[in-house]
């Protein structure tokens, strides 16, 4: 796999920063925290999308105010084969996983689900994850509160 080179400078992470703090930022607000012109706002986040350095725009939603109170980590042991990834893009399709990770160790995937109580969990896993052919275990882990939550990454000065 080639290593992917974005050279960001300043500028372009000053604008990740904004936008990560609040994607519903105009081009306009931006352009004057910066000093720059909204059209020259406008060509640089058009860039920064084409390089998929941004990714997608997503509203935060309230888990509890859509019934999805149980939030669960569970790691799956898969006969898939080393660098292949069948289950997991079976498991990637599933509306309740929001997250789908290869990793390393005896589990083959870490995956987070949401649900509305632990009778949805049981039922995704039974009547879901039973029918992946490849599936050789599952170990859940369900969360009794959760401290921090984010999908901000740092980015650096």
């Amino acid at each position: 796999m080639a290593k992917v080179e974005y050279n960001l400078d300043q500028i372009d992470l000053q604008i990740l920063r904004i936008m990560q703090d609040n994607a519903r930022t105009n081009n306009a607000d931006i352009a004057r925290e910066l000093g720059m012109a909204p059209s020259a706002i406008l060509e640089r986040v058009k860039k920064l999308e084409q390089k998929n350095i941004i990714l997608e725009y997503n509203a935060k939603i309230n888990p509890a105010a859509v019934d999805q109170k149980l939030l669960s980590f569970i790691f799956i042991k898969a006969n898939d084969i080393i660098g292949e990834q069948g289950v997991g893009f079976l498991l990637a399709e599933i509306p309740e996983v929001q997250e789908v990770h290869d990793i390393a160790g005896d589990d083959g995937y870490l995956i987070k689900v949401r649900t509305n109580d632990s009778a949805g969990l049981v039922d995704l896993m039974r009547n879901t994850f039973s029918k992946i052919d490849g599936i050789i275990s599952t170990r859940t882990t369900i969360v009794l509160q959760t401290v921090k939550e984010q999908q901000k990454i740092v980015i650096p000065e």
